[in-house]
């Protein structure tokens, strides 16, 4: 393929979306290598996102880019690579989330450093989707989220929560403060646990270093918020035999989860790569086949353009600490990480990505499931 092929194409496929090479709004790209087409053409995602990491092009606002991309659907038009097809199968064949590899794929992503969360994360380090309504700032976004899921799983003084990785013990230790429940969290993750267990001293809080499928307890309640991405639609079915196992026949489990449009083996190539090895989103079909015979779903809700303002938040708090985290991140990490926020912040405003709390019970609540929202 000569040097100018590659650049037509991308350039043509790129204008299709609104989007201008060399351009003068603030989501066009501009290239500095032209290396950049091939690696785009031939790596699809991934050529994508190392070419930006490597500083072969750049963009204004990021989010806006891939906004524009998705909404017009043009990574299905970029050829699949032979490398991606072979891991599309191989997924599909093995289990990419057994427990000895799912706790590398866990602190790869998780104990990349707690300094870099407490720098990105509200005061509470909470690394899922916060709830806007009537927030003016992340921590009472979070703030929200926390309470609407007590709220959801009908908490009680006295109750005990099992909490499905758990984190840095933030709604642990939200709904021990607020509600009066004793909460067992668990975690693959080292670094989480360990500071997950300091914010939560002097709490009737346990935070455990341990695979979810090792918890054999009965408990009043089970909660997960931002975890079933990483466990896999090998593992879905044993996942929701864990939380059945570990749910009290009258008690409410509440899965909050990012979502997706298209069942796929994993996520995206340059994500599955760099941020969240092994990770897979699961869609409504999945999903429903993993619950069938164990649970009656009670209530369904998707909040996913929450997500898309939660992540710039988290880019804003990145960038604005920049100063306080660059003497143990290089400039390429800032460029991976900047990114991984602004793709998936593009990803939920284009709805391409979605964000699910899911209330299932056991036998169905008698008269019906209700919450004060």
């Amino acid at each position: 393929m000569n040097n100018d092929k590659p650049k037509r194409i991308v350039t043509r496929l790129l204008s299709s979306a609104g989007i201008t090479v060399n351009g003068n709004k603030p989501w066009d790209i501009s290239v500095f290598n032209d290396h950049f087409y091939t690696r785009v053409l031939q790596g699809g995602s991934l050529g994508l996102g190392e070419s930006y990491m490597e500083g072969y092009w750049d963009c204004v606002q990021l989010d806006d880019f891939f906004y524009k991309l998705l909404r017009a659907n043009l990574d299905k038009s970029i050829h699949r690579s032979l490398q991606l097809k072979m891991d599309i199968l191989l997924a599909r064949i093995f289990n990419f989330q057994r427990p000895a590899r799912a706790i590398r794929n866990g602190q790869r992503h998780y104990d990349t450093g707690n300094d870099l969360f407490l720098h990105m994360l509200d005061k509470r380090l909470t690394y899922t989707c916060a709830f806007w309504d009537n927030a003016h700032n992340l921590d009472e976004a979070q703030e929200n989220k926390l309470d609407l899921s007590c709220r959801k799983l009908q908490l009680q003084p006295g109750m005990h929560v099992l909490d499905i990785g758990c984190g840095w013990g933030s709604f642990a230790r939200y709904a021990a403060e607020k509600y009066g429940v004793a909460v067992t969290g668990v975690t693959i993750s080292k670094e989480q646990a360990a500071l997950a267990q300091e914010r939560c001293a002097g709490l009737p809080v346990t935070i455990r270093l341990q695979d979810y499928r090792m918890v054999n307890e009965k408990f009043d309640a089970v909660v997960s918020l931002g975890m079933f991405e990483h466990v896999g639609a090998h593992n879905y079915p044993e996942y929701m035999r864990v939380a059945d196992r570990c749910l009290k026949d009258e008690g409410l489990f509440l899965l909050h989860t990012i979502g997706g449009n298209k069942t796929s083996a994993f996520t995206d190539q340059w994500l599955n790569k760099y941020i969240f090895p092994g990770a897979a989103i699961p869609t409504i079909r999945q999903i429903g086949q993993a619950i069938e015979g164990l649970f009656v779903l009670e209530h369904w809700e998707n909040f996913s353009v929450n997500y898309d303002k939660t992540l710039m938040a988290w880019y804003e708090n990145v960038s604005a600490n920049w100063d306080k985290l660059k003497s143990r991140y290089d400039q390429t990490f800032f460029r991976m990480w900047k990114y991984y926020l602004m793709s998936c912040a593009g990803s939920f405003r284009a709805r391409h990505s979605q964000l699910w709390q899911i209330v299932l019970s056991k036998a169905g609540v008698p008269g019906g499931y209700t919450f004060n929202h």
